[in-house]
């Protein structure tokens, strides 16, 4: 008979970490012995309790799961299932190295069927060897083979309506800010996520794209005409003449990048 599997839950959607636990009270061999919202609080936790399993969302307000799990003793990584409402990195990486993920919304099932593998695993004494799988993962992400690097160079993953689409970054045109979420505008359609512009610019740098205000990021290919006032305050015309101010924060830089 396998000891208790003690387990902590990271995830900065309180809703979300309570619908974990609230599924793991009804699992006797699995015991919840703390929860967390911030990733610098979890990785104290971690490396002082040891837990055997980790419930971790990739995304978390202050740091990412990846940068979590590098700040973890390697002697005693627990076992991971991931949490994610996207996919970055492609599920495909997941599938790949990572002892399980939940992809946001996940069913009930679902998740059962997982922790069932993780009972499984500890009754057979099979966890042990699994943290190379994280290893592994870690390293893949620093250092992805080239299938995954062009996915990632070229297109932007959004998570909609329980799927995953993928559309290639220089179809958008612009991205405003509205409250939590963003609002990625293309020539087909608006996609909504839960996602923040520091973020999305971060994925976005490397290509023809420009932040311009604390709520906007505009595709600079796309630019139709730059309008100057008398006050010196500046403004973009796109080519579907949607008109953008540039906030003093990003008017030197924006010049710059444009040569103007």
């Amino acid at each position: 008979m396998v000891s208790t599997i003690k387990a902590i839950i990271v995830d900065d959607e309180f809703l979300a970490r309570k619908r974990v636990s609230n599924l793991l009270n009804d699992i006797k061999e699995i015991e919840v012995i703390d929860e967390y919202s911030s990733g610098k609080e979890a990785i104290n936790k971690i490396n002082t309790v040891k837990p055997d399993l980790l419930f971790l969302d990739i995304k978390i307000t202050d740091m990412t799961g990846f940068e979590i799990l590098k700040e973890i003793d390697q002697n005693t990584m627990p076992l991971v299932i991931f949490i994610t409402a996207y996919d970055e990195f492609a599920l495909k990486a997941f599938d790949f190295f990572a002892f399980d993920y939940l992809l946001k919304p996940f069913k009930d099932e679902r998740f059962l069927q997982s922790t069932k593998r993780v009972i499984e695993l500890f009754q057979t004494n099979k966890s042990k060897g699994i943290d190379r799988k994280i290893s592994n993962l870690l390293k893949y992400i620093e250092n992805p083979d080239q299938e995954f690097l062009e996915v990632r160079q070229t297109k932007l993953a959004i998570k909609a309506n329980g799927k995953i689409s993928f559309i290639n970054k220089d179809d958008i045109k612009y991205i405003l800010a509205s409250g939590y979420y963003a609002e990625i505008f293309t020539e087909q359609k608006k996609y909504v996520l839960r996602e923040s512009l520091n973020s999305l610019f971060h994925q976005l740098k490397s290509f023809q794209f420009e932040r311009i205000h604390r709520s906007t990021i505009i595709n600079t290919s796309l630019i139709k005409e730059v309008l100057y006032s008398n006050y010196g305050e500046i403004d973009v015309k796109m080519q579907d003449d949607k008109l953008f101010r540039i906030s003093k924060t990003y008017k030197k830089e924006f010049q710059k990048k444009m040569g103007i």
